[in-house]
């Protein structure tokens, strides 16, 4: 694999709407993405044995009538299940975004839940991040970020004992913080009132990233609200680094 560049499989269908972005972001970063429907992985299942990386990206699948991301995970456990499995027992990478982090969450591969923001509306809007680990193959490099979040039921829950289950094995990827985006809006540093400040969770040593915030959304610099202040700085958004890092997980073998 090493100066290759890995495979990633983006899926979409049925209100899935972040794949064009995403796959952008991941071929930016120097990948080789698909955006592949979820019927034709199904009526293919072994293709996903040719990817490396696999992608559950932003939007609405089945516009969220039964609860955000489940009917997507229903139909991935009943048809894909197995090939998940031989997935993840691979030395590969998952990530799930906003919309997919609630897949992922449903499909029981990364811990807690998400359910609606503490104020009932849809939130649209710039915030900061800090890393609580440092050896995800996701995250590596990245203390601080700023991307946007876009979303109605985003609050993380989990309960005490899992909570600290999560900080035990190092599985909290991202908290809500108040850094740049904070102090130049004034608003609320964890708008939807996620529990403990969690933004992402990690599992599979750290091999799966499930995260609320977009960072496709924030893969140039000038699509920051801060844009004024650094545009001298840097044109790469602080979101592109994910990707980044996803692929040189495998570039670099």
């Amino acid at each position: 694999m090493k100066n290759k560049k890995p495979k990633i499989i983006i899926m979409s269908g049925y209100g899935l709407n972040c794949e064009e972005e995403t796959k952008f972001a991941f071929d930016w970063a120097g990948g080789n993405a698909d955006i592949i429907h979820i019927n034709d992985l199904i009526a293919k299942p072994k293709m996903l044995k040719e990817y490396q990386i696999l992608v559950f990206p932003g939007g609405f699948a089945y516009g969220d009538d039964t609860g955000s991301g489940k009917a997507y995970a229903n139909k991935f456990k009943n048809h894909l299940l197995k090939e998940l499995c031989e997935f993840l027992s691979r030395d590969t990478l998952v990530i799930g975004i906003c919309n997919g982090f609630q897949i992922i969450t449903n499909l029981e591969i990364v811990p807690g839940a998400l359910t609606y923001n503490k104020n009932g509306k849809f939130i649209d809007r710039w915030l900061d991040l800090e890393t609580r680990n440092s050896t995800s193959p996701w995250l590596k490099g990245i203390k601080k970020i700023s991307i946007p979040i876009t979303h109605g039921e985003g609050r993380y829950i989990t309960n005490p004992k899992e909570y600290k289950t999560l900080k035990k094995n190092e599985q909290i990827a991202f908290l809500y913080a108040k850094g740049d985006i904070y102090k130049f809006q004034n608003l609320e540093h964890n708008p939807n009132g996620s529990q403990y400040d969690i933004a992402g969770v990690l599992a599979y040593n750290g091999r799966v990233l499930g995260m609320m915030p977009h960072p496709e959304k924030a893969i140039f610099a000038h699509q920051s609200p801060l844009w004024y202040k650094n545009k001298k700085v840097s044109k790469e958004g602080q979101g592109l680094q994910i990707f980044k890092n996803g692929v040189n997980y495998f570039k670099d073998r």
